[in-house]
């Protein structure tokens, strides 16, 4: 099961609001981190039990925001051709590796 957020700009499961960002679809200063945290707070108390296949999904995500946000904000980073770097590149690898990994446990249950 995967955690639904509901945004000013997204209402909808976190993991596609990651791949809308990953397509340059939803903007990532129109998401606010905060939000998100606080109602994820609220899903966990209101099934008053731990799932921790469901906290770790979260975590990852949540952290995946974190960092291109931060990356977003900095000074872009100038390679050897001259050419800015998009900061989302790398995470949009990390992400298929995480679905990936996502969908092998599945298959594995």
């Amino acid at each position: 099961m995967s955690l639904s957020v509901k945004l000013e700009v997204f209402e909808g499961p976190l993991d596609l609001l990651l791949h809308l960002i990953e397509k340059n679809k939803v903007d990532i200063y129109d998401i606010p981190i905060a939000m998100i945290t606080e109602q994820y707070m609220e899903y966990i108390a209101a099934i008053k039990k731990e799932d921790m296949e469901l906290m770790s999904e979260f975590l990852v995500m949540a952290a995946t925001l974190l960092d291109i946000k931060c990356r977003m904000l900095l000074p872009k980073e100038v390679n050897e051709e001259g050419e800015e770097e998009d900061p989302r590149a790398e995470l949009v690898e990390r992400l298929i590796e995480y679905k990936l990994c996502k969908y092998m446990s599945y298959e594995l249950k």
